[in-house]
């Protein structure tokens, strides 16, 4: 698994996915909303703290530099 995230990338998928479980949790959501949000949340915050990103791979994209 090579990583294809770079480091601003990588802040920014923490930071999404940190707000996302703020928003599932004190957004008022109904469940199935909340459950959404901590679900894209944990993807985010997974993909980050790898650095790789399965998507990426597939569709040939690679934001960390060389």
């Amino acid at each position: 698994m090579k990583s294809n995230i770079g480091s601003v990338e990588k802040v920014i998928r923490l930071i999404i996915g940190a707000g996302l479980v703020v928003a599932g949790y004190f957004g008022g959501l109904p469940m199935w909303g909340a459950v959404t949000c901590y679900g894209i949340a944990a993807i985010a915050i997974i993909t980050g703290m790898i650095n790789f990103c399965p998507l990426w791979a597939v569709l040939g994209i690679n934001t960390r530099k060389s």
